[in-house]
């Protein structure tokens, strides 16, 4: 293929891919009003094939976001309620003993599944949130010692509550660095607000996702997108600007730790599809900084001192990167 029949095929493929993106969206905004930087998140975050935690206070639709998005793919979604009494073999399943066969018999846990929602995370203890780890590392779980591999799609989003930490055990640094993006979930605006309330009926059940979303994609769609990153590409001077903020934030003092040589993948990762899922065959500096916040924050550790300032996670990354000369 010539130089540019190749360009063309990309082209071609990125169209396909913000088509996608546009059904998708359009699909999950009859259920979910707003919240429109979290579902295409959501999306850079699935074809990526990373796992999200989202963040926010109760009735924010975290929960409604992803059943809209797994819905709208055409994804089978599954979903956990974490509590102080969850066991591993609640999770991942466990084997019985089938009499009228005489054998051992696996019932398989929610967590096989393409999309699984880990609804408040940090309310199980730490023997089941690490039944999780190899699950979302490899991709397959263990049961007595036996592996069992996932489906290919399969992509943990689990929700914490920020404000409750009453009965919760906080994840662990090395599990939060598993997580690809971490989207903190606002309120909405009022206008956003004045269409919620407009869409309220006479009950207070929640949104029937299946009645309102059409699914508007396969799991075969979301293969074929994932291909389109590799026609995007990645310039030195860019990979080096993700190099240095990475970097920079091990050297300042406002921060006990900082970002590890895997947040450095992800931050490259994710900006190869900010820049796909914007139909550009390249990346730019303000793809980077646009999952900036999103990929690194949850992985820093701030400083006592910083603490007791009250700054967030966030504003420390914001004066971190203003000390990084952006490329040109």
């Amino acid at each position: 293929m010539t130089e540019s029949g190749e360009r063309g095929h990309a082209v071609e493929e990125l169209r396909a891919l913000t088509a996608l993106k546009e059904n998708v969206l359009a699909e999950a905004r009859k259920a979910v009003v707003g919240q429109d930087d979290a579902l295409e998140a959501l999306l850079v975050a699935l074809l990526a094939r990373g796992h999200v935690l989202l963040e926010g206070v109760p009735g924010t639709a975290k929960t409604l976001m992803v059943r809209a998005v797994a819905r709208a793919l055409g994804l089978q979604f599954g979903r956990i309620q974490f509590t102080p009494d969850l066991m591993p073999s609640d999770v991942l399943g466990t084997n019985i003993f089938d009499l009228k066969s005489g054998s051992f018999r696996l019932t398989k846990g929610p967590i096989f599944t393409e999309l699984l929602l880990a609804d408040e995370i940090n309310r199980a203890p730490a023997k089941t949130q690490s039944a999780l780890l190899e699950a979302m590392q490899e991709r397959q779980v263990s049961i007595d010692g036996e592996r069992h591999a996932l489906a290919e799609d399969f992509t943990v989003f689990a929700t914490q509550n920020p404000i409750e930490q009453e009965g919760t055990y906080p994840l662990p640094e090395a599990q939060l660095d598993r997580f690809l993006l971490k989207i903190e979930v606002g309120y909405p605006s009022a206008d956003e607000e004045d269409r919620i309330l407009a869409m309220a009926s006479g009950s207070v059940g929640t949104i029937d996702v299946e009645a309102v979303v059409r699914p508007v994609a396969q799991a075969a769609a979301v293969h074929a997108a994932r291909r389109a990153a590799g026609v995007v590409s990645v310039e030195d001077n860019v990979r080096g600007y993700i190099r240095d903020l990475v970097r920079a934030t091990r050297s300042t003092p406002m921060l006990a730790l900082g970002a590890g040589p895997r947040a450095g993948v992800h931050l490259l990762v994710a900006s190869r599809w900010a820049a796909a899922l914007a139909g550009r065959v390249f990346v730019t500096p303000d793809d980077v900084v646009r999952v900036l916040h999103p990929v690194l924050c949850h992985r820093l550790v701030l400083s006592p001192e910083v603490e007791l300032d009250g700054l967030r996670a966030r504003d420390v990354m914001d004066r971190v990167a203003a000390t990084v000369d952006v490329p040109r």
